[in-house]
């Protein structure tokens, strides 16, 4: 980190299982990413679900982390939960300290995010919603039906392999965490 650095901001990135959400902070970071990918073994079988993502042949075990630089005095964190139910308690620690995070989503398995939007309306943390397009799939009208999702959470399309797409996503949570924080009670209250 540089000197001038004098904000750290904390950004989490979550979802289900094989969603995506290592190769998003992969493409985003500035930094070749901190990753505890470990090749999946015999011991996972019966206990992760990996029906969805059969040529899946690794696992975030604790978290992916990344960095983006946005000013001299600002920097950017970005950590990837893993997604499997084993490690769902590693998650209130990782939002310790987040602004907001972004919920990663696969089509193919959407009750997959269920947990993760729980989790983040449990701590009332900011967040959007992505949709990582593993081909065609529902419109993100039904995914926000199906998600139960209010009208005031972004929810947007996403290609995890591609920079500028992660980044789009990381620009639309920012504008939303602003959104959200320059409220005040006040301004709340005013007819």
């Amino acid at each position: 980190m540089r000197a001038t650095t004098n904000d750290a901001l904390k950004l989490v990135i979550v979802g289900g299982f094989g969603v995506g959400k290592t190769t998003m902070v992969g493409s985003v970071s500035e930094i070749r990413p901190l990753s505890t990918e470990e090749i999946m073994t015999q011991a996972g079988v019966g206990i992760d679900d990996a029906s969805g993502v059969r040529h899946k042949s690794t696992t975030t075990a604790a978290f992916d982390f990344g960095r983006i630089t946005l000013t001299e005095q600002k920097v950017l964190y970005l950590f990837g939960v893993p997604g499997q139910e084993r490690f769902w308690f590693l998650w209130d620690q990782l939002f310790a300290g987040s602004l907001g995070a972004v919920v990663l989503v696969d089509t193919r398995r959407m009750a997959d995010s269920w947990y993760s939007v729980d989790r983040l309306e449990h701590h009332a943390m900011p967040f959007v919603v992505a949709v990582n397009r593993f081909g065609p799939g529902p419109g993100l009208d039904e995914v926000r039906d199906a998600l139960s999702l209010s009208g005031d959470v972004p929810l947007l399309d996403c290609d995890a392999r591609e920079r500028q797409s992660c980044k789009d996503v990381l620009v639309t949570l920012v504008r939303h965490l602003t959104h959200t924080y320059d409220r005040s009670p006040a301004q709340e209250s005013t007819p």
